[in-house]
């Protein structure tokens, strides 16, 4: 990136945050602090008044807007892009108001920019998920995402994987990720008076209480997530996969992924999770590309529930169960 753009990019970044501290442009921009230091002075001498507050950070004079600009081919192939991902790996409530944001944008976009994000929309097609699996659900992302920016307590009736019945909980959003093919929340449970994550689809009923918390200091999504398999790792699996199918467990399996060896014919990973019988539906859809090597418990429990699929399936198709 040259200096010009680099100077167009630090007032975009400053336009888009209250204040920032010089040590978060050098790490946002990858420069030293000097640089950002002598950037922020090319900035004031140009005419933009950038304000500067001692012990506080760097921000944009109030009222101050850079006036609008046209996007490079990259960035509205990026646009384009960006919308059908958030179409197809959120909910309603989020792919809505994407769809929305995009329209408002391509209106002030010159004509062969617009016509480039149709044909790049009209070339690109991703899978499309099931109706079902679109709608929101009792949690939708649009509400958590507004608590978690205001700071106020959910109160959730929540069901966990192995309980039989649901438990009321609230919850201080700290945080969302996407992992498994699931969105989680991050949240400091009052019940559990510990961080816990909340898959979303096992929300039974959500509210937004009219309470509002604190930061919780020293709390990092980026930390909680990297560290999550040290903490009550549950059982632990060695799986040999093929080579073409390691990236995909790899990807599916990220957050309890605790090591990762080559061999000469595949890829050996330990993994962690609750318990063995999230295991079984996942490494049987690897068929034939996934060995268990340890522990035998989960071999044995594999053998048996692909003996009774293949059973099921060799019966009478037409007769029930």
């Amino acid at each position: 990136m040259n200096r010009v753009d680099r100077l167009l990019a630090l007032i975009l970044h400053l336009q888009s945050r209250r204040v920032v501290t010089a040590e978060e442009l050098a790490g946002h921009f990858e420069l030293s602090v000097r640089t950002v230091y002598r950037d922020l002075n090319a900035l004031g001498e140009a005419g933009v008044p950038v304000v500067a507050e001692a012990g506080v950070g760097y921000s944009l004079m109030k009222g101050y807007h850079l006036p609008p600009v046209t996007f490079t081919s990259g960035e509205a192939g990026a646009l384009a892009t960006g919308g059908a991902l958030v179409g197809q790996m959120t909910d309603d409530s989020l792919s809505e108001p994407m769809r929305s944001a995009l329209r408002k944008i391509r209106a002030i976009l010159p004509r062969d920019q617009q016509e480039r994000i149709e044909r790049i929309e009209h070339g690109t097609l991703l899978p499309e998920r099931r109706a079902g699996r679109r709608k929101a659900g009792a949690a939708n992302l649009l509400q958590i995402q507004d608590a978690l920016a205001r700071r106020r307590v959910l109160r959730l009736s929540y069901r966990s994987g192995t309980a039989p019945e649901a438990t009321a909980r609230d919850v201080e959003p700290l945080g969302l990720t996407h992992y498994l093919q699931h969105w989680h929340l991050i949240a400091w449970c009052r019940l559990r008076e510990d961080v816990r994550d909340f898959r979303l689809d096992r929300i039974e009923d959500i509210g937004v209480l009219a309470e509002t918390f604190p930061p919780r200091p020293g709390f990092l999504l980026e930390d909680y997530l990297r560290c999550i398999e040290t903490r009550s790792p549950g059982v632990t699996i060695r799986v040999k996969f093929s080579a073409r199918s390691a990236n995909r467990a790899r990807r599916e399996w990220a957050l309890g992924l605790v090591h990762d060896e080559t061999v000469a014919d595949g890829v050996v990973l330990t993994l962690t999770a609750g318990q063995l019988d999230w295991f079984i539906a996942w490494l049987l859809s690897f068929g034939t590309w996934a060995t268990v090597l340890e522990p035998a418990e989960l071999r044995e429990k594999l053998v048996v529930t692909a003996e009774a699929t293949a059973n099921h399936h060799r019966g009478n198709p037409g007769k029930g169960s």
